[in-house]
């Protein structure tokens, strides 16, 4: 074998073939060396759920705990903290703004803690401290501690998505991720259905004291920490270092996923690959319109706010603000069940689904004052557009390779903001199906380049140094180097 280079790639003359540095490839080009053929489909089935089995319901929870954890101010202004910390109407718009001010902030640090530390492990420490700042909740009397304690929740949250995305790459195929992310994100619905009702139960606890939203935050924060822990001992890194899958299972959870033409993962930083993301006309469409998507967001902590200005008692809005968790839910499960049996739809359907919240404006901006149910409604149809989001989450880890203030039902300006960008939602997405479509047209018009092998060195159990085949879907090359990526529609 000649010497590598700097790049650690050399042409070996033994066999003709490229070989290549250990830091060069994935992860698992180490388990997949010299195998070939396909996985058995019975096998690969018995594999994935399995799979599912053990990482499906962990990354279920912990969605529906992080999305029920960040909105915990919506439901903590029924419950009574705005008074109980003198809060003014600027200071509690200023502390959900911050949340994102701050996940804006940390998300290029936390992707790159992503790139090199263990995946769950880094999550679990994220959640750890998410967990110990939402219990400090209780203990803030004033505008400044909860601003702190706001900050940090934000600063904790750009692991969540980013690390589920990357895990979620790591053990399923292209096809099975849309479902799994759906899965997972349906999650928010059922955390606004789940802490209604802990709001609802928190209202009739009367101690000397300590309040209601008190109990509140306390209650949330103690089922963070325990899922902190539990993730600490059950959530994988990798398929690679799985602890409820066999060597052998490990290995044939790797073949599996040989379809994607993206690996499993690689710890290395590779300047190429930043820099072509960089260049990457798709990245910033998909960065623009999550940008335009997450505009309302602040809704979510406006929301019990909004319907109890619409004259319910304080019982009956966090019962009511239970509502929205049910449309999501069904909305974002029709929408990813649509979107696989469609093929190459997953742009018009994210699309479509923005047309019931532009409604949903429109009914909360026009119907008279009079008109509670026509109101409550339209508040709610505000959330079916959910979906285009989460079908973009599913498609951007499918088609990459490489490792407002104040809300009232009658401020016609932060309504007509949120139109505006639920308008241009659908027509990024649909502009990102061209870009890709007409991409993948170029490469099946391309002629067949020969097929080039890769090799990397491999101890056996006797000690012997042995150079072994890699396929090239374990080469951790970028969906622009790899000619033979064909992206998903």
């Amino acid at each position: 074998m000649s010497s590598e280079g700097t790049s650690g790639i050399a042409k070996d003359e033994k066999h003709n073939g490229v070989s290549v540095s250990t830091k060069e490839v994935d992860t698992a080009a180490q388990l997949a060396a010299g195998l070939s053929g396909t996985l058995d489909p019975e096998e690969a089935l018995r594999i994935r759920k399995k799979i599912d089995k053990h990482i499906l319901p962990l990354m279920c929870m912990l969605y529906w705990v992080q999305f029920m954890d960040k909105t915990t101010l919506g439901n903590a202004a029924v419950l009574g903290i705005e008074t109980a910390t003198n809060l003014t109407v600027n200071q509690y718009n200023w502390l959900g703004t911050i949340f994102y001010l701050s996940y804006l902030l940390f998300e290029y640090p936390q992707n790159l803690a992503l790139q090199r530390l263990p995946v769950g492990k880094w999550m679990s420490a994220n959640i750890f401290v998410w967990a110990i700042a939402l219990s400090c909740h209780a203990a803030c009397k004033n505008f400044t501690g909860l601003f702190i304690v706001r900050f940090i929740l934000g600063m904790c949250e750009g692991s969540i998505t980013a690390g589920f995305l990357i895990v979620s790459a790591m053990f399923y195929t292209r096809k099975e991720q849309t479902l799994r992310v759906g899965y997972w994100f349906l999650m928010n619905g059922t955390a606004q259905i789940i802490s209604g009702l802990i709001a609802y139960g928190a209202l009739h606890i009367q101690t000397s004291g300590f309040e209601p939203w008190q109990w509140f935050m306390i209650i949330t924060g103690t089922i963070t920490l325990i899922l902190a822990i539990s993730y600490w001992f059950l959530f994988p890194d990798s398929p690679t270092t799985a602890w409820f899958l066999t060597p052998d299972e490990r290995v044939k959870a790797v073949q599996r996923i040989k379809e994607n033409q993206t690996g499993v993962e690689n710890k290395h930083f590779k300047k190429e690959q930043f820099i072509e993301a960089i260049r990457d006309p798709k990245t910033w469409l998909f960065a623009a319109f999550s940008v335009f998507d997450n505009v309302p967001n602040s809704l979510t902590n406006q929301q019990s706010l909004l319907v109890a200005s619409l004259g319910f008692t304080y019982f009956q809005t966090t019962l009511l603000t239970m509502i929205p968790g049910v449309v999501e839910i069904l909305t974002i499960y029709s929408g990813v069940r649509l979107a696989t049996r469609l093929k190459s739809g997953r742009a018009y359907v994210g699309a479509v689904y923005f047309v019931p919240a532009l409604v949903g404006i429109a009914l909360v901006n026009l119907l008279p004052w009079s008109d509670t149910a026509g109101l409550l409604v339209g508040q709610f149809m505000t959330g079916v557009c959910t979906t285009g989001f989460v079908l973009a989450l599913s498609w951007l880890g499918n088609v990459t390779a490489g490792h407002t203030k104040r809300y009232k039902p009658r401020n016609h300006v932060p309504w007509a903001v949120i139109a505006v960008c639920y308008c241009v939602c659908p027509m990024i997405l649909l502009a990102i199906r061209v870009l890709l479509d007409r991409e993948n047209r170029k490469r099946d018009s391309e002629p067949l380049n020969e097929v080039e092998e890769y090799y990397i060195e491999k101890v056996t159990e006797d000690g012997k140094r042995i150079e072994v085949k890699v396929d090239k879907e374990f080469m951790d090359l970028t969906d622009r180097q790899n000619r033979d990526f064909r992206y998903v529609l």
